[in-house]
């Protein structure tokens, strides 16, 4: 397991076998988003967002257990008022500090990948700010999703002076570092959004995460996803959204969008994002 990447680590599906194919894996699931033109920011618009995808259960799958979601999730501006209120050390201005959820294996030891984080984070010219155990209610789940979850975490880092695009920048590197280094998931990194998701269903994702229901808890924007898998296997890193999309049908096969990437990995280079 040990050779596996962080998708393989969360979601190893079993070979083919009689009719089953990994290969011919497929998605098909539903969607909501919700804006304000207002200019400010709202709890309102977390409510409108979680009664929305409430309201999406019939495009999830719930597995043989009855309580085990396919997947469910929300992205949202990062709530920099919510987010003060919970961590106990300071943040920097709105803006200039990334932070985002990761998902660790059950077993795995926090202080270590702390450790080996803000080591990584130094390497791209950020600095660790600090992290929080993100309160959640494995009560709500189903007995599948509670055996599949994983530690859950968040962690802060700053870029300084950088500008706004080059924090980003830097975040992104710093994601694809953790994931491939340090065999953890990022739902997302970012000083811009948030992702907060699941093995979840519809109606678990604001009980199983209490952060979502705090008034402080603000945004202008949030996109929810409801996952239906069509002969996929649900995970934890599976559930949507993912950091700046989530997408609604049968798109492609897991296969075929793979070997699409593989296909233009030799134009796929940026001298904005370095080596």
């Amino acid at each position: 397991m040990s050779g596996l990447s962080p998708f393989e680590r969360f979601n190893t599906a079993p070979d083919a076998s009689g009719l089953y194919d990994p290969s011919r894996d497929k998605d098909a699931c539903g969607l909501a988003m919700v804006a304000t033109l207002r200019g400010t920011p709202g709890h309102d618009i977390i409510d409108t967002a979680l009664d929305a995808l409430r309201n999406l259960e019939h495009r999830g799958a719930v597995g043989s257990d009855a309580g085990t979601g396919d997947g469910a999730g929300i992205i949202t501006q990062i709530p920099d008022r919510f987010l003060r209120s919970v961590v106990d050390f300071e943040l920097p201005n709105k803006g200039t500090y990334g932070a985002g959820l990761v998902f660790l294996e059950s077993d795995a030891d926090s202080r270590t990948f702390l450790a080996a984080f803000e080591k990584l984070s130094t390497e791209q010219g950020l600095s660790f700010l600090g992290a929080r155990e993100v309160p959640v209610d494995p009560s709500v789940l189903g007995d599948l999703a509670r055996e599949a979850m994983p530690q859950i975490l968040q962690v802060f880092v700053t870029g300084g002076e950088q500008d706004s695009a080059g924090l980003e920048r830097a975040l992104f590197r710093l994601r694809k570092q953790s994931e491939k280094q340090l065999a953890v998931y990022h739902p997302s990194l970012s000083a811009k959004t948030i992702v907060y998701k699941g093995m979840v269903t519809t109606l678990q994702l604001e009980p199983f995460f209490p952060d979502l229901s705090d008034e402080k808890f603000e945004s202008t924007l949030a996109l929810v996803h409801s996952r239906f898998s069509t002969n996929t296997f649900p995970s934890w890193p599976l559930a949507h959204p993912f950091r700046m999309i989530a997408h609604n049908g049968e798109i492609n096969t897991v296969k075929g969008n793979r070997n699409w990437m593989r296909a233009r990995e030799a134009r796929l280079q940026s001298d904005l994002l370095g080596e």
